[in-house]
């Protein structure tokens, strides 16, 4: 969709939910093109990534002395906290010049005209990432409205000593994980491979993504949500009927009850993404080395692709007066070897990058994994072959009916199809309501 079209249907009306706060649009991207660059400048960056003004300093020593722009790293909250921040910033025009924003909820954002189009400052730099992680940044247009800066291919992680007490084999397919899951019930009826969580979105959304599903389209000057696809409808048939069945746990992640699970050999595998390490690491201390990480199921055996979950970009905002010298530091920030190198150590972040994916920090596999020595060259390739998504303008709408419908549905082991119903509808009725046309 052309840039022009995409900027024309986001306009149309831009009254944005998040939580109790609606914020309509102002301003424009076209806002500030005149800046002079010339002499110091010095902007402001949000973001909640840890240790990322030591990163700052990288480069307000080097390159940013030498280009005479200074860059300060104001700490903020991360989810729909900061972008309620930055929108409510935004409306008296007061927004920093960068904000790192997670993927998802770069539609809002421009959905509001809080993000700058930079594509005419960042020649070259799309064939640094996958295609897959890249398109989250242009929303399918020819404008680009952040540099992608972390990144969460998804996988398949499992105790490997427990595969082999119990002869189970790494599934490829997701027909051979729930034949797996079947295999181990029977041998172990006590031990689950894994669960299915509703408390986190971002899960099944990935999943989703793996399959095909694309949730927010467009057509023409209108939002189409296609949240109950034949591809999102196949992976919600497929989870519910492991629960149904109790082939499957139907708990959710990040209880203590979940932590004792992993720690204990109760469940035995995880679909995760590339972040994975760092959680067992606090959830299943005990488990150290006994894990292996492999790719995720495949629906089809001749297939190689995955999801994502998780992951952030670094945007330049339309509020900002030196858009180009913005760009320059979010460009360097998420390309260049010795920034990236810095946001691994500093702030733990798996890199969008490829070429930083096996090199600096990533030359090692994580501690807890110093069994699978390959796990960061499996890593890369796996996230080279992600899917690419569909994000709209109120993915919190979505995400919050999820964890309700979805919540319910796998507690009471009910109708997984009815729950993915129910997010449509509440997804579509929130677009109606805030005033976006929408395709039926």
């Amino acid at each position: 969709m052309p840039h022009t079209k995409l900027r024309r249907l986001v306009t149309i009306s831009v009254a944005v939910s998040l939580g109790a706060t609606a914020l309509a649009a102002c301003g424009s991207s076209d806002d500030n093109d005149g800046e002079a660059d010339s002499g110091p400048v010095s902007l402001t960056y949000w973001s909640w990534t840890p240790g990322m003004d030591k990163v700052a300093d990288l480069w307000n020593e080097g390159q940013g002395k030498k280009d005479q722009i200074k860059v300060t790293v104001k700490k903020q909250a991360s989810g729909d906290t900061l972008v309620t921040k930055i929108l409510t910033a935004h409306k008296a025009k007061k927004a920093p010049d960068l904000v790192q924003a997670e993927y998802q909820a770069l539609p809002t954002l421009v959905s509001n005209d809080a993000l700058a189009d930079i594509a005419g400052d960042v020649d070259g730099v799309k064939d640094k990432f996958a295609e897959g992680v890249w398109q989250q940044t242009t929303l399918g247009s020819d404008a680009v409205y952040a540099i992608p800066q972390d990144s969460g291919p998804m996988m398949f992680y499992y105790r490997e000593d427990l595969f082999k007490k119990y002869g189970l084999q790494v599934p490829k397919t997701w027909e051979e994980f729930a034949e797996t899951a079947r295999a181990l019930k029977k041998k172990a009826p006590e031990t689950d491979l894994t669960t299915f969580s509703a408390n986190d979105s971002g899960l099944f959304a990935g999943l989703a993504q793996q399959a095909g599903a694309k949730w927010w389209t467009t057509e023409g000057d209108k939002w189409k949500v296609g949240i109950d696809d034949a591809a999102s409808q196949k992976v919600a048939d497929f989870w519910g009927g492991l629960v149904k069945e109790g082939a499957i746990d139907n708990q959710p992640m990040y209880t203590p009850a979940w932590n004792k699970a992993l720690n204990t050999g109760k469940q035995i595998a995880w679909v995760s993404a590339v972040w994975a390490p760092g959680t067992l690491t606090t959830a299943a201390p005990d488990t150290k080395g006994k894990w292996a990480m492999a790719p995720l199921p495949q629906w089809s055996a001749a297939e190689n692709v995955t999801g994502s979950w998780g992951g952030s970009s670094t945007a330049v905002t339309t509020d900002s007066a030196h858009k180009s010298a913005a760009a320059k530091f979010a460009t360097w920030l998420n390309t260049d070897p010795e920034a990236l190198t810095a946001l691994a150590k500093e702030g733990g972040i798996y890199p969008a990058a490829t070429t930083a994916q096996t090199s600096g920090a990533f030359t090692e596999p994580p501690a807890y994994f110093s069994n699978q020595p390959d796990f960061y060259t499996q890593a890369s390739a796996i996230a080279k072959t992600t899917a690419p998504s569909a994000w709209g303008p109120n993915v919190n709408v979505a995400y919050t009916t999820f964890k309700d419908a979805f919540g319910a549905a796998a507690k009471n082991k009910s109708d997984f199809g009815a729950a993915l119903t129910k997010m449509q509808d509440d997804t579509v009725a929130d677009l109606d309501k805030q005033g976006f046309e929408v395709a039926e």
